[in-house]
């Protein structure tokens, strides 16, 4: 059984904004009977290794949290969220069925290897503790040092490496839930129902999560072109999208 215990990580020492106190309030809410837990700086060593010392001094918290968030689950298990993940329904039977994680980009069988399918640890990762495939994914960053790439074309994430350490488990370019390494990964429904062509969100049955994609890593300049995108019908959008591709 997972313990009962949510995690979040917030590094840096600034208030919680209004988006990340609205999802936490939403796992109150569905998840009454859990512990919430805070990791931070007084709690977590951010000099562990030399990726998160290195990210801190830059500021750059959230790859901090990238690499705290195994650390934590390998060592206490348990439940990790984003903090701008919000829970809309109940997740319980999931939690049931054992060690959990969802896709971000669903795997395309028509393209086979050229599928752009991903993983991501941030939408909702449940796990009991000494989690092998976990552990593979803490061991990923030894050695590694950080290197933040503006613009973020090119930049090493969390959702690369665990979609790297997934595939060499055994995950495959297939539709549906898939067991791997004994975690039940689970389409894109489920923890992530938005098109990240066009940051709109579809919400389906199995719908349980809800990432806002907050990207607290990145650097936010506002554009024109962003502007347009929200205010485009989706499907004029995506035809622009197409087109241009074609230029």
């Amino acid at each position: 059984m997972i313990p009962k215990i949510i995690h979040y990580c917030w590094f840096g020492r600034n208030p919680l904004p209004e988006l990340a106190q609205k999802c936490i309030a939403s796992w109150k809410k569905y998840l009454p009977d859990y512990e919430i837990k805070e990791w931070n700086e007084d709690n977590f060593d951010v000099n562990i290794i030399p990726y998160t010392a290195e990210a801190y001094a830059q500021k750059k918290y959230a790859f901090v949290s990238d690499y705290a968030r195994f650390w934590i689950l390998h060592k206490y298990g348990g439940i990790y969220f984003d903090t701008d993940v919000e829970v809309i329904r109940p997740i319980d039977d999931i939690i049931a069925r054992g060690n959990f994680m969802g896709f971000e980009t669903d795997p395309n069988p028509a393209k086979g290897d050229a599928s752009n399918a991903s993983v991501n640890p941030g939408l909702g990762l449940g796990v009991n503790p000494g989690l092998g495939i976990i552990e593979k994914m803490m061991h990923y960053y030894d050695g590694q040092h950080f290197e933040f790439v503006p613009g973020g074309i090119g930049q090493l994430t969390i959702v690369h490496i665990a979609t790297e350490v997934m595939e060499k488990a055994g995950l495959k370019q297939e539709e549906g839930i898939q067991k791997v390494d004994d975690v039940w990964v689970y389409p894109a429904e489920y923890f992530c129902p938005i098109n990240l062509t066009t940051g709109r969100i579809h919400v389906q049955p199995n719908t349980r999560t809800i990432h806002h994609y907050a990207g607290t890593w990145q650097d936010k300049h506002f554009s024109f072109k962003e502007w347009l995108k929200k205010l485009l019908p989706e499907c004029l959008l995506l035809k622009i999208l197409e087109l241009k591709s074609k230029h």
